[in-house]
């Protein structure tokens, strides 16, 4: 075999091997990520219950494409915000850690800042995290730390009356 044959048969093995590397890695660190915080797939979410604070919760149901509150007379309601609320599901999730590493008193999750229900699966929203925008969110025996933008808020109708309940 000539010398640049061999050459070049050694240059094609060590970028199948860079290949091969680069891939292994890829395949590990999406393994290793954290994920979302839930499963759900936003848009095919159908029921939201949100509770925020001490105040009732409020109960929405997706019709025909739009959102409605169901509490008492079916009212439309903004499309947008319960579109945001939904959007929760796939929260990017910064890390998990099991509930029992934590005193849920210390991070907010005994009483919750909000509890946000999509199709069934309970989200706690607790307190911020010193470490940056933050907040934890305790899914069933975990807890995940994600954005501080996915926290839920009451409608500005809504929050009127929230806050009048809360300064009771």
């Amino acid at each position: 075999m000539k010398r640049s044959t061999r050459q070049l048969a050694w240059l094609g093995a060590c970028a199948l091997a860079l290949i091969g590397a680069a891939l292994w890695q890829w395949r590990r660190d999406d393994a290793a990520a954290p994920g979302t915080l839930l499963p759900l797939e936003p848009s095919s979410i159908t029921r939201v219950e949100l509770a925020i604070g001490h105040g009732s919760p409020m109960h929405y149901a997706k019709r025909e494409g739009h959102w409605w509150r169901v509490d008492g007379t079916p009212a439309r309601t903004d499309d947008g915000r319960l579109g945001e609320l939904a959007d929760t599901a796939a929260a990017a999730v910064l890390s998990w850690r099991p509930a029992t590493d934590f005193d849920p008193a210390k991070i907010g999750l005994t009483t919750p800042v909000a509890v946000l229900t999509l199709d069934g699966q309970r989200l706690e929203f607790g307190e911020t995290s010193v470490t940056g925008p933050q907040r934890y969110v305790r899914i069933g025996d975990r807890v995940a730390l994600i954005s501080l933008r996915y926290t839920p808020r009451a409608p500005a109708s809504e929050s009127r009356t929230l806050d009048a309940g809360m300064n009771r």
